[in-house]
């Protein structure tokens, strides 16, 4: 269980494999990846902080930078691959394959346990969760039903509500589920024209060292429809109202552009979700939400261009370091 090797990434990244038990295709794992500071520094402002970051659809841990912010301020850093994602897509299995969104709580529960977090010789340890887009469903939901287990949750362009709105989910949602009870993994049509992907090429996240694009093929996974039936619950769920305890910073794009064609401004707006939806979903995730609109961010806000991104670190510590007070 403590077998670290090293990371695609090189260091000071380290990968360790959560073994999860198995399905039909066979035994399923998650993936821990950290990055440690070199020296505990309790004069740093989160030097009592473990991070756990999780990603969004057809995507995984690939952004040294984002660890960087963290450990530079003492916070003990790691990303979490789900199953069949990134690091832990093993050969046969279905991208993404889930059921319910509640599964992912063994995925979770075994990184904590592999962080140890919790309490450490110097004194408690504070658990700041950050989600980008499924990511930030996925955790919203684990945090309202897991209070007083995390300190903070960050949320990087959650996807709290279809992109149809709350009308047009509740109008496919039948239909999915139909589907899902008959053939779980039969194959959605394809919504993904790679749009999202050519932007992050244009404002120069990409390539990076250690990328792999058959973990993040430019026009994502293709979309089953157990899968889809599991979102939807889980944006009926925020649509109902969440109880997460703890204080939420929402960080997001200004605007949209819907991904129809290719267009410029899909260099300095998300592509993906329709940020007012999101924006409005927020107010339910609990009594203590932080919203950030971020002028000039895409999807995945800290991978836009310099002045965006920087303004949304910008955000993110002083939220996290004045406000928080997690110390």
């Amino acid at each position: 269980m403590n077998d670290w090797q090293p990371d695609l990434l090189g260091p000071p990244f380290e990968q360790l494999t959560l073994p999860l038990g198995a399905d039909d295709q066979g035994p399923v794992v998650a993936t821990l990846v950290r990055s440690i500071p070199r020296r505990a520094l309790r004069r740093l402002p989160l030097a009592g902080v473990d991070v756990l970051s999780v990603h969004g659809w057809s995507d995984y841990f690939f952004q040294p930078q984002l660890a960087q912010f963290f450990t530079a301020r003492g916070a003990r850093f790691h990303a979490l691959d789900l199953r069949k994602y990134g690091r832990s897509l093993r050969p046969g299995q279905t991208p993404g394959d889930i059921s319910r969104l509640d599964e992912y709580d063994v995925d979770i529960e075994a990184a904590l346990e592999a962080m140890g977090q919790g309490v450490d010789a110097a004194g408690p340890r504070h658990l700041v969760l950050l989600g980008h887009s499924t990511g930030g469903l996925v955790l919203s939901l684990w945090a309202s039903r897991h209070p007083g287990r995390a300190a903070a949750l960050v949320l990087n362009s959650p996807w709290l509500e279809l992109q149809l709105g709350a009308i047009g989910r509740n109008a496919v949602t039948p239909l999915v589920n139909a589907r899902a009870r008959i053939d779980p993994r039969g194959l959605a049509p394809v919504v993904d024209f790679g749009f999202y992907t050519r932007a992050q090429h244009e404002v120069g996240a990409l390539p990076v060292a250690g990328y792999r694009e058959d973990w993040r093929p430019a026009r994502g996974f293709r979309v089953h429809a157990g899968w889809l039936a599991a979102i939807l619950e889980g944006h009926r769920r925020v649509r109902a109202g969440l109880d997460i305890a703890c204080p939420v910073l929402v960080l997001m794009s200004a605007r949209s552009t819907p991904a129809l064609t290719w267009s410029e401004q899909m260099a300095s707006t998300d592509s993906v979700l329709v940020v007012d939806d999101i924006a409005e979903a927020a107010t339910r995730l609990g009594k203590l939400v932080t919203l950030a609109r971020i002028d000039g961010a895409i999807h995945d806000i800290f991978l836009s261009t310099v002045t965006p991104r920087a303004d949304a670190y910008a955000v993110l510590d002083d939220w996290l370091v004045c406000g928080l007070h997690v110390r």
